[in-house]
């Protein structure tokens, strides 16, 4: 497996190793004692989840969970092609308020890592996107949050007018009026 460090702290890319023959192929798509042994990184997840999207163009989030049930991700698209958004949500950071996005498909295989304190959303780029995640904190709908996807404080250039998106995410406040409670100081 290999790490790339991405320009916000925190965040992270893991590639797999994949090995591939005339049948098909093999990939270790998650493992404890390497991400311990290798990279020092010992969370323990406790919820897997897997979503469909039929729709191009479909937006999803940006979605997080508030302390202290905030989670850390591992996030991979198993099936078409995503843009997949992170945006640092911890007051007092250097990096508040900013964004990152990176392209996540059945075909490169990459893992986004969010550490607790990010917000997370994400645009799929085809048709039938399967999207499957690990999380390290319950899924606890009193914590549940969202930010507005085209908020101008953050302003995520994500090349589309017109998402698909959902109730919830036609709803979501600005970041100035939500109620973000993450700080430098808490994550890690």
């Amino acid at each position: 497996m290999k790490l790339e460090e991405l320009e916000i702290q925190g965040v992270k890319i893991l590639e797999p190793d994949y090995y591939e023959d005339y049948r098909g192929y093999y990939s270790e798509t998650y493992s404890a004692r390497t991400l311990k042994g290798k990279f020092g990184i010992d969370t323990v997840f406790v919820q897997d989840s897997h979503s469909f999207t039929l729709k191009k163009n479909t937006l999803r989030g940006i979605h997080f969970q508030l302390n202290p049930k905030a989670q850390t991700k591992l996030v991979r698209c198993t099936r078409g092609k995503i843009l997949d958004v992170v945006v640092d949500l911890r007051k007092g950071s250097s990096s508040f308020a900013k964004w990152l996005a990176v392209e996540l498909s059945e075909h490169n295989k990459k893992q986004i890592w969010i550490p607790k304190g990010f917000g997370h959303a994400f645009l799929t780029l085809t048709d039938n996107c399967e999207v499957q995640y690990k999380v390290d904190e319950f899924y606890e709908p009193e914590y549940d949050r969202s930010i507005a996807w085209n908020d101008p404080d953050i302003n995520i250039l994500w090349d589309i007018k017109d998402p698909i998106i959902s109730q919830k995410d036609m709803n979501a406040p600005l970041l100035i009026n939500s109620d973000v409670n993450f700080s430098v100081l808490f994550d890690k």
